[in-house]
């Protein structure tokens, strides 16, 4: 069984990840991108799926020994894990340098007291657990071939198969460094050339420290908001500039329910949110190629605009089922692709105008077609505003009237306006004026409860929603405004959990609710992040603070998040890691940091 989803520590090369649990499993990787076919995929099955476990030798029958101590090195995404046995204390050191080349996931094992036996065993399962490749020996060096892939495996320990499976049985003394590695390659092609692995630790090493070295940020919560920067960046797909939403798939945001989706692609409304934080935080050359990439993949047809689009700007992302894959805990089924990548999200033009003003604002180097696409965005909103739609979070159920839809929309119209004023675009400015003031006028009467104090989460409807929380974020109403305090107080009584987190909006359990799907599930870790965010700004600084440490104590021990916390299972939940969970911190920890509203 895969372990809990806190268990796992990520490695990448900013064109993919893999996930590596405490007892030194890698239990996820895809190649040779995010959205490829994994190779291991026992996090979404069983070990017959793919793994690879390095770590000290144990019975065959007993449960395989969990590290002592792990961490990354510094300021990197290299992973250090150390067990403590009978025989003396071993260290493992992952991670995948930064490609130039073929991919690679290396591995090193290395002694640091007494003589420890270790075991390597290495099962490659292509095609998400589905197909067995043909493993073979190659001048010397360890391949599996199947259809159009190939991974190599690079050792100068001696190996053997057994039962399907490459073991390599070993001991290590003080000062022994024995290094693995796998490499992916076309299997059309020459082999990859061999690894270099101490030569490659040294070059990842120097990579993270100079890109950490440009963070501007230097607050109290320093170390939190490096650790999800660091993240991010490992979720931005190099050659392209896109950024997924974890590199994960169906990860239950319910646990043994169907709340089981792919988040390997890149969603506007996420990738623009992670700009703003990469901005605000001195990253500039990110946010310029995923600009870059966002005028790629919205092309000449902005009223066609997608939610979500592959890393390379693909627009087909099709949704299947792996019906051979149980899933993790159980929790059926396994998809991929994204059936929600057609839908309509009114929110999505706010977003990534907001983004594209940010941009502007921090200096970020004119691209007149950026503001020609702002520009038609606007047009295409001009006309659709009040249409429904299926909101941020992306309901199968029934279009609606979303308040959060609606207020976004505000959002695009409001910066496209003062992109005008600046000087730096031509537009209707009078007309778009009149539309911005229509949409105020629209949110604030048919959104809005007047008996209760609180904006709904759609018209007509008596729910709440915890988007509604970014009203006075976006500059749609000021902070001291009553609605928008009541809106909150609300949110607090209606939407928060045991433990004083926040859902995004209520579950029906086993009937069907407003998502259109049964089942409920954890609370929302960025909607916790803005109700923090929202209480400094009314001036309820202590109790955004409070909260916002006890967010960061729900962080595993790599200061890892996923999408959501159960406050029943006391587990974390959903995709991971999430950059949704991530850019929210940063937001929060700079907005306290400016408030002054820290402890120590």
């Amino acid at each position: 069984m895969a372990g809990r989803i806190e268990d796992y520590a990520l490695i990448g090369d900013m064109q993919t990840a893999a996930l590596v649990c405490r007892d030194g499993t890698v239990d996820w990787l895809c190649l040779p991108r995010f959205d490829s076919h994994a190779i291991f995929a026992g996090l979404l099955g069983t070990e017959e799926h793919g793994f690879w476990r390095l770590g000290p030798a144990h019975a065959a029958d007993a449960k395989p020994p969990t590290a002592a101590r792990r961490s990354y090195r510094g300021d990197s995404l290299i992973l250090e894990s150390e067990w403590d046995t009978p025989r003396g204390t071993v260290r493992v050191t992952d991670f995948m340098p930064p490609r130039d080349g073929a991919p690679q996931l290396i591995r090193i094992v290395e002694g640091v007291t007494g003589r420890v036996p270790m075991r390597s065993a290495l099962r490659m399962r292509f095609s998400y657990g589905r197909v067995v490749p043909w493993v073979h020996k190659h001048e010397g060096r360890t391949v599996a071939v199947a259809g159009p892939d190939s991974v190599w495996f690079d050792t100068e320990t001696e190996t053997y198969g057994k039962a399907l499976t490459t073991y390599a049985d070993f001991t290590v003394a003080p000062g022994d460094r024995i290094a693995f590695t796998i490499s992916w390659q076309p299997s059309h092609k020459q082999p990859p050339p061999l690894p270099e692995p101490e030569a490659s630790l040294s070059a990842t090493e120097d990579f993270w420290r100079e890109w950490v070295e440009h963070c501007t940020y230097h607050g109290p919560y320093r170390e939190a908001v490096i650790r999800s920067l660091i993240t991010l960046k490992a979720l931005t797909y190099a050659p392209t500039g896109g950024i997924v939403a974890a590199p994960t798939t169906s990860l239950p945001e319910d646990i043994g329910g169907v709340r089981n989706w792919d988040y390997r692609y890149t969603w506007l409304r996420d990738a623009a949110i992670t700009l703003s934080s990469l901005l605000r935080t001195g990253y500039r050359e990110e946010a310029r190629a995923w600009r870059e990439w966002l005028l790629r993949a919205v092309a000449g047809d902005p009223e066609n605009l997608q939610i979500m689009y592959g890393i390379a700007g693909e627009r087909e992302l099709g949704e299947a089922e792996l019906d051979w894959l149980p899933g993790y805990e159980k929790s059926a089924p396994v998809r991929v692709g994204n059936g929600a990548a057609h839908q309509l999200q009114l929110d999505v033009y706010g977003e990534v105008t907001e983004a594209l003003h940010l941009g502007h604002m921090t200096g970020l180097a004119r691209n007149d077609y950026a503001s020609l696409l702002q520009l038609k965005l606007i047009r295409y909103l001009e006309d659709h505003w009040q249409e429904p739609d299926e909101g941020i979070w992306e309901v199968r159920g029934p279009r609606r009237h979303f308040v959060h839809s609606k207020v976004m929309a505000w959002v695009a119209v409001d910066r496209t306006i003062k992109l005008i004023e600046s000087g730096d675009a031509d537009g209707p400015l009078e007309r778009w004026k009149e539309l911005r003031d229509d949409i105020h006028r629209d949110v604030c009467e048919k959104g809005y409860d007047k008996e209760r104090n609180t904006f709904t989460q759609s018209y007509g409807s008596q729910e709440l929603d915890a988007s509604l929380l970014l009203i006075p974020q976006m500059g749609f109403l000021p902070p001291d405004d009553k609605r928008v305090i009541g809106t909150i107080e609300a949110i607090q009584r209606e939407l928060s959990t045991t433990d004083g987190f926040i859902l995004r909006y209520p579950t029906e359990g086993d009937r069907e609710g407003v998502d259109g799907l049964p089942g409920d599930e954890g609370a929302f870790l960025a909607c916790s992040f803005w109700m923090a965010d929202d209480l400094a700004m009314i001036g309820r600084v202590d109790e955004a603070r409070k909260l916002f440490e006890k967010l960061l104590a729900l962080r595993n021990d790599l200061g890892l998040l996923a999408e959501e916390w159960d406050p029943r299972l006391k587990r974390q939940v959903g995709n991971f890691p999430q950059a949704f969970s991530h850019v929210p911190l940063i937001d929060t920890a700079l907005r306290l940091t400016a408030s002054g509203a820290y402890g120590g």
